[in-house]
C-alpha cells in the first residue's frame, strides 16, 4: 500500500511540476515515421521523376541558344604561362613583395587614417583625370559609345563635381569603366606577350608594360592643368600611387603558399587573354593550342 501511494504520490509531483514549469516553454511530443519505408522511398521516387521531366520539358520549350560545338583538347586553353624571363621576374616580385612590406603597406595604413571624404575625393580626382586617356583610347578603338560617356564623365566630375572631387557622374547614372593603350592593342590583335612583373608596380606582359608607358606619356604630354610637370607632378604621383595601394585588396604571402608567384602568374595572364577575347573585332581565341604557352 505504501508502495502505491508512493507511487501516486510521485505522479500527482511530476504532473504538478510539468504543468508549472512547462507553462512558460514549448512542448511537444515526438512522434516516429511510420514503418513503411519501402512505400515512401516509391512514393519520393514518383514525385521526383515527375519533377525531373516537367523541368525537361520546360527546358525543351525554351529555345537554347547557339553555344557551338564542344572544346576538343587540342583547342582547350593552354596550361603552361609565357614566361622567359621567369628569374627575373621572381626576382622583381621578391623585390616587391620587400618593398610593398617595408614601404607601400605603412604609408597606405597612414592613408586609410584619413577621413573617409577626403580618401574618396583624393581617388575620384585621380580617377577623373583618367579619363582623358580613356577617351582616346575608345576612339582608337573605334568604340564611340563608351569614349563619349567617359568624355561626359570627365566634363560633369570637373564642373559639377568640383575637379573631379566628387563623381557626380556616377549618381546620374553615367558609369564607364576605365581603359589604356593596352586595351587598344589587344583590340586590333596584339597577343599579350611575355609575363613581365614590373618593378613596383606588380604582375602583367610586356604589352601591359608598353600600355603602361604610353598612358603615363599621353598624361604627360597633354599636361593637364600643368599637373604632371614640376613640383606638381612629383607630388601627385606618388599620391596616386598610394591611393592606389590603399584600394588594392592584396597582400604578398598572405596564404604561406610557396606556389604564389605561379598562381598569381596564371589568373593574371588568363584574366588578360579573357578580356582580350571580349575586345578583339576579329580572330577571337586565338591561343587554343595546348602545347603553345598562354599569352606567347
Amino acid at each position: 500500500m505504501r508502495a502505491g501511494r508512493g507511487a501516486s504520490l510521485v505522479s500527482v509531483v511530476c504532473v504538478a511540476l510539468l504543468a508549472g514549469g512547462c507553462a512558460s516553454r514549448d512542448f511537444y511530443i515526438r512522434s516516429l515515421p511510420a514503418e513503411t519505408p519501402a512505400a515512401d522511398n516509391a512514393a519520393d521516387i514518383q514525385q521526383r521523376q515527375a519533377m525531373l521531366a516537367e523541368a525537361a520539358a520546360g527546358a525543351s520549350a525554351t529555345p537554347q541558344a547557339d553555344i557551338g560545338p564542344p572544346l576538343t583538347p587540342e583547342e582547350a586553353p593552354s596550361r603552361y604561362t609565357y614566361d622567359p624571363w621567369e628569374r627575373m621576374n621572381r626576382f622583381t616580385y621578391r623585390f616587391n613583395a620587400r618593398f610593398d612590406e617595408a614601404v607601400f603597406l605603412p604609408v597606405a595604413d597612414k592613408y586609410r587614417r584619413l577621413p573617409s571624404p577626403v580618401r574618396t575625393g583624393i581617388h575620384n580626382f585621380f580617377a577623373n583625370l583618367g579619363e582623358v586617356v580613356s577617351v582616346l583610347n575608345y576612339t582608337a578603338q573605334l568604340r564611340p559609345a563608351p569614349g563619349v560617356r567617359s568624355l561626359g564623365r570627365f566634363v560633369i566630375n570637373s564642373t559639377l563635381g568640383i575637379g573631379g572631387l566628387l563623381d557626380v557622374a556616377a549618381k546620374m547614372g553615367l558609369s564607364q569603366p576605365h581603359t589604356g593603350f593596352s586595351a587598344t592593342l589587344a583590340r586590333w590583335g596584339m597577343q599579350p606577350g611575355p609575363y613581365f612583373v614590373m618593378p613596383l608596380l606588380g604582375p602583367s606582359t610586356l604589352r601591359g608594360g608598353f600600355g603602361f608607358l604610353a598612358d603615363f606619356g599621353t598624361d604627360y604630354a597633354i599636361n593637364l592643368l600643368d599637373l604632371y610637370r614640376g613640383t606638381a607632378g612629383w607630388a601627385l604621383t606618388p599620391l596616386d600611387a598610394v591611393d592606389i595601394r590603399a584600394n588594392t585588396n592584396f597582400r604578398y604571402y598572405s596564404t604561406g603558399s610557396p606556389f604564389e608567384y605561379d598562381t598569381v602568374r596564371f589568373l593574371y595572364v588568363r584574366k588578360t587573354l579573357i578580356e582580350d577575347d571580349a575586345l578583339r573585332m576579329w580572330h577571337r581565341s586565338g591561343n587554343r593550342h595546348a602545347q603553345t604557352p598562354a599569352g606567347q
